[in-house]
């Protein structure tokens, strides 16, 4: 990888994001605002996102499209999930929303097959939002309240990132495919290989790429860090909309020839090989044949980084006439009604049930920890993005993330297998299905918005476990507290915000998914917060942390029921580019060491005092703070990076606080 000094220029990122600017300069480090035009919300997220657009006092979306899809809380164990769909359902026909009920598909594939359009920008409340570049579109994962504001017709204000060019070369040879590309990038750069920079593909490569392979690429860009993904809009991509009844939405786009990026790189991808990430991180990835041989005691083929038909036709046809080991539950999530419905036409449904196989409904499920959690200690195969550790629903478990090529061999023999050796032994050739050239269009599902007249006459539905937002307070100009948690290097938002079958019934109750904060990795967080707390409020704490804290999930939550229970700032080595976005949307002051050695120099339970913050975060002022660790008496050098437009948001407890003391809202 070479690093040019000179500004990017003629690539695709800048042609759309020139096409969107509406606030400050696009030059890598400063902060720009993006005009949006689509918003992509799921139910894990969507019920701030709708109470938060209601606090802005709208009647109706600004955008030119806003979605509302169903696709986390599927399971209903009990009366919790389904109330916050009610909930849902009535906000989106109260503000002129469309909305995907449970069933009809994950978000991003599902976007992207109904309302994907090149060139156009989205900002989703989920951080794999990122997945609709495959089409040639700006899309953004953001907080909650970001996408609250872009509904409102805000802009969208994110750090101009640098563009890193890969050029793909060369095609991909037999039993390799989309996943393993994403994972060499990752096996190159690891987790936070490209924060603050967004992959633009390009090359001979592309040909040989389907529109849903860019997908796979795209949507695990996430991983890697990236603010987002771009892919042109070419062929491909005509296909694509073409089957999907929505040629007319075409729009060829790509790079100029002499384009110019901050950051280049290539891939060969004919020299690629099956690839596989261990456990507990999606940058610990080997060669498949590293760890053959390791027994599997769950395969699972979905999620939304492999949504794709040929995902799943590739699966069917290896295991056609053949069953799935003993030990190993071969799970299928279907990623949208429409590609189910394309399987079993094709009667690719037929062999995975014939083979074993556990048909689950369409949906993320065991991606958020929705059910599917695999035995404790026990390999579980995925598909899927992410691997944090008790992510998938058990604590003490081992989940490596591969391709469904490679899920599919090792669900055969029953322990992991690349899949090239497999096809050797059973002289089996390498499946290679084409999309249908009508995919099994149905929008049966999706509920259209509501005319402002009848819209204005809905009322919103809140079951008993929405408890509404909370109550935030402004920044004090003197912060002491001690030091609750201490955490090492990339954390993840699951481990500060958990997911799973227990705590994601209560995204709607903010008092009681606080219960849960940190409590994988720090079980007594919650109940030290509340021994804190006077008869005024939560008593004020720090957190200290490593490297890349707060990478994956976009769910604000992690930084809201931090809030909640008492933490006002945060100091770390350096920051997940979302979590950082979302810690300033509630008010929390995030910090970043000057020298980062000074990070081994605070121990969880010292008493940390900053002074004079009024001053300090005032617009213009210098970024620099000293940090008091009143206990060693000793002094840190510590910086933020906020705008100052972030600042007034920090100083005034969060966005909405600010909202109420301003005319308008003021985030970059």
């Amino acid at each position: 990888m070479s690093e040019k000094s000179e500004l990017s220029h003629g690539t695709l990122s800048h042609r759309l994001i020139a096409e969107h600017l509406v606030d400050g300069r696009a030059e890598p480090g400063r902060e720009i605002g993006l005009r949006i035009d689509q918003t992509l919300t799921q139910d894990a997220t969507g019920t701030l996102v709708m109470q938060e657009f209601e606090a802005l006092g709208l009647d109706r979306v600004c955008t030119e499209v806003s979605v509302q899809y169903v696709d986390h809380n599927l399971l209903q164990a009990d009366e919790r999930n389904a109330e916050d769909h009610a909930f849902l359902r009535s906000a989106c026909r109260r503000f002129g929303i469309w909305y995907s009920k449970p069933g009809n598909g994950v978000s991003h594939p599902t976007h992207m097959q109904r309302f994907g359009v090149p060139g156009r920008t989205l900002a989703g409340s989920d951080s794999h939002t990122c997945a609709a570049g495959s089409l040639g579109m700006l899309a953004l994962g953001t907080g909650g309240l970001e996408v609250a504001l872009a509904m409102a017709g805000r802009p969208l204000y994110v750090t101009m990132p640098e563009i890193w060019g890969v050029r793909l070369t060369g095609r991909l040879p037999d039993w390799v495919s989309a996943k393993d590309v994403v994972l060499e990038l990752l096996r190159r750069h690891g987790v936070k290989g490209a924060v603050n920079r967004v992959l633009e593909y390009h090359g001979p490569g592309l040909a040989g790429l389907s529109a849903m392979d860019r997908h796979v690429i795209a949507n695990m860009g996430a991983e890697l860090g990236a603010t987002t993904s771009v892919f042109p809009a070419d062929d491909a991509v005509r296909a694509f909309l073409r089957a999907e009844d929505r040629e007319s939405d075409f729009r060829e786009l790509s790079a100029a020839p002499d384009a110019v990026y901050d950051l280049d790189e290539e891939i060969d991808l004919s020299a690629l090989e099956p690839l596989i990430a261990r456990p507990s991180s999606p940058g610990n990835v080997v060669p498949v044949r590293e760890v053959a041989g390791e027994p599997v005691g769950q395969a699972v083929i979905g999620s939304s980084a492999n949504p794709g038909l040929r995902d799943f036709a590739v699966a069917a046809a290896m295991v056609r006439g053949r069953q799935t080991h003993p030990a190993v539950s071969f799970d299928i999530n279907p990623t949208s009604r429409e590609i189910l419905a394309d399987l079993t036409r094709d009667g690719a449904t037929f062999d995975l049930i014939a083979a074993g196989a556990r048909i689950h409904q369409t949906g993320c499920l065991g991606c958020i920890g929705m059910g599917q959690a695999p035995a404790a200690g026990r390999n579980s195969l995925r598909t899927f993005p992410r691997n944090f550790p008790g992510r998938s629903g058990t604590e003490d478990d081992a989940v490596w993330l591969c391709s469904p090529e490679t899920a599919a061999a090792s669900a055969l023999t029953g322990e992991i297998t690349d899949p090239r050796d497999w096809a050797r032994r059973e002289d089996v050739p390498c499946p290679r299905p084409r999309p249908p050239a009508r995919a099994s269009v149905n929008t049966a599902m999706l509920e259209p918005p509501l005319p402002p007249g009848q819209a204005a006459r809905v009322e919103l539905e809140r079951g008993p476990n929405i408890s509404g937002l909370p109550d935030l307070d402004p920044l004090p100009d003197v912060l002491e507290g001690p030091v609750l948690l201490k955490t090492g290097d990339n954390v993840s938002t699951d481990e500060i915000s958990p997911a799973g079958a227990r705590a994601l019934p209560y995204r709607s109750n903010i008092p009681k998914l606080a219960e849960f904060t940190f409590t994988r990795i720090a079980p007594h967080y919650p109940r030290r917060a509340a021994e804190l707390a006077t008869d005024g409020g939560p008593g004020a704490h720090f957190v200290v942390g490593g490297e890349n804290y707060g990478q994956g999930s976009s769910r604000e939550h992690a930084a809201i029921t931090p809030r909640y229970l008492g933490l006002r700032a945060v100091v770390a080595k350096s920051y997940a580019r979302i979590h950082w976005q979302n810690l300033a949307n509630f008010g929390v002051l995030a910090l970043e060491f000057t020298d980062p050695d000074d990070y081994d120099r605070i121990d969880p339970g010292d008493r940390l005092r900053l002074e004079g913050l009024h001053a300090a975060l005032a617009p213009g002022a210098e970024p620099r703070l000293s940090l008091r660790n009143t206990t060693k008496d000793e002094t840190y050098a510590v910086r933020h990076r906020l705008s100052d437009g972030r600042r007034r948001t920090v100083l005034a407890g969060g966005i909405i606080p600010a909202l109420a003391r301003e005319d308008r809202p003021n985030t970059g």
